[in-house]
């Protein structure tokens, strides 16, 4: 998914439509093997990760992270920086994307 149809996606769910991710240009095959991967990746994020994310994908800071899951903001960086590598992000859209692929972000 790109920023821009994850831009579309959060629009969408603010005027209260539903998003769902259909596998285009993808063979049921390559799909399910994408599935697979993403559910190993997936199991590796902690459910605090999980949170992080969810708040992540609100466009949270973290600073705001930190005051909302009452952490510190190092622990919050820390977290970020730890999603990013699990999901192979190269940065909070990307991760949030990843996140919302896989299940692990509903929006």
């Amino acid at each position: 998914m790109t920023s821009d149809q994850l831009l579309a996606a959060i629009q969408a769910t603010v005027a209260g439509l539903a998003v769902t991710l259909e596998p285009f240009g993808q063979t049921e095959d390559a799909y399910a093997a994408s599935n697979t991967r993403a559910g190993r990746l997936a199991e590796h994020v902690t459910a605090r990760e999980t949170m992080v994310l969810r708040l992540m994908a609100l466009g949270l800071g973290n600073k705001e992270i930190a005051s909302r899951l009452d952490i510190s903001e190092h622990t919050a960086k820390f977290h970020v920086s730890s999603i990013l590598a699990k999901l192979g992000a190269a940065s909070r859209t990307e991760a949030v994307s990843i996140g919302m692929t896989r299940g692990l972000v509903a929006i």
